[in-house]
């Protein structure tokens, strides 16, 4: 005998819909910044970003299969611990950024600084996220920023080789 899926009014197809319309809500809410967090890490650029999609298209399907044992738990915190697992667990694969904003980072500082600075992680839930002290977060999150500041500060392209020959001035 062939198992029927009751409708929408209940039982067990009720129930699965059910299940699926919440999770499509949550990825509709999260994904783009969820999206941008994995690109960030990928060192990518948002417009080729194949390593950030396949990152959280997996962080996502992990946490629709655990959707039903969340009980209480924010997804988005979920799925973004997921990534972050998944991205350090696999960072030699993106050890060279591609254009991206943080591409002259190390793995570890992109996940530090994207946990810390843009998804705004508490010191201590980073620290016990990547298994690391709370000294390290912090001293590789310093080491993160002053890196960028110091490219922020650093002339780039034709500029900067104009200033540095003697007797030339950048125009």
């Amino acid at each position: 005998m062939r198992d029927r899926q009751v409708g929408p009014g209940g039982g067990q197809g009720g129930e699965q819909h059910h299940r699926t319309r919440q999770f499509e809500a949550f990825v509709a809410g999260a994904a783009g910044r969820l999206l941008h967090a994995a690109t960030l890490l990928t060192a990518e650029t948002r417009a080729r970003n194949p390593r950030a999609q396949a990152l959280l298209t997996a962080s996502l399907a992990h946490t629709y299969a655990h959707w039903d044992r969340l009980r209480g738990e924010d997804p988005y915190n979920r799925t973004r611990a997921d990534l972050a697992a998944r991205f350090a667990r696999t960072s030699w694969r993106h050890h060279r950024g591609r254009g991206g904003v943080l591409s002259a980072l190390t793995p570890q500082e992109r996940l530090v600084l994207v946990l810390r600075l843009y998804e705004g992680v508490a010191e201590e839930q980073t620290a016990a996220l990547l298994g690391l002290p709370e000294e390290r977060v912090r001293a590789v999150c310093a080491r993160a920023v002053s890196a960028l500041r110091d490219r922020r500060d650093r002339p780039a392209g034709p500029d900067r080789d104009r200033r540095d020959r003697p007797g030339e001035v950048a125009s």
